[in-house]
């Protein structure tokens, strides 16, 4: 599986899913049950890949501001959901973190922003396949710390600052 496909199956369930981030999380794994085993593990690389690229202060920051605090696993669950919000969102908040503001059409913060099961997907679909727990995605080991300045979530006017469109849209 090639990046193409993987953002096509993320774009597919997430438009049949109709943004649910649960629904579409099931929806994966009906999709990936479809393939074969090696497939699913190449879903799972690009998945943890970008994963792991989004382990960076400045996207918790803007976790952050959009879901009103964001604990560790709130902004593991958080990189999980953006991966689910398809290419153009994720490379997106990845280039200008701030530009979240302008990349989301709508965020509700009971549904949004949450994408535990979308992290799973991948797992739960080669259990199925193989009835076994998949192997090492050989992979480099995911970073101890996020990459970059770390940022003070306690300073509202910091964070007001730092990202200013999100700030205005979601916290103004």
């Amino acid at each position: 599986m090639d990046e193409t496909e993987f953002w096509a199956l993320v774009d597919t369930t997430r438009e049949a899913a109709e943004g649910d981030p649960e629904d579409q999380a099931g929806l994966l794994v009906d999709r990936l049950v479809q393939l074969d085993p090696e497939q699913v593990l190449d879903f799972a690389r690009h998945f943890e890949a970008r994963y792991n690229r989004a382990y960076r202060w400045d996207l918790w920051g803007a976790a952050w501001v959009l879901l009103d605090g964001a604990s560790d696993d709130a902004f593991d669950f958080f990189r999980c959901w953006l991966i689910g919000q398809g290419r153009e969102v994720f490379e997106g908040a990845l280039q200008d973190p701030d530009a979240l503001a302008e990349l989301l059409a709508d965020f509700d913060e009971e549904v949004d922003g949450d994408g535990e099961e979308l992290g799973y997907a991948a797992d739960e679909a080669y259990e199925q396949l193989t009835g076994t727990v998949a192997a090492d995605l050989g992979l480099p080991p995911a970073p101890a710390e996020p990459a970059g300045t770390p940022v003070d979530f306690e300073d509202e006017s910091a964070l007001a600052a730092r990202y200013p469109r999100l700030w205005d849209r979601f916290r103004g």
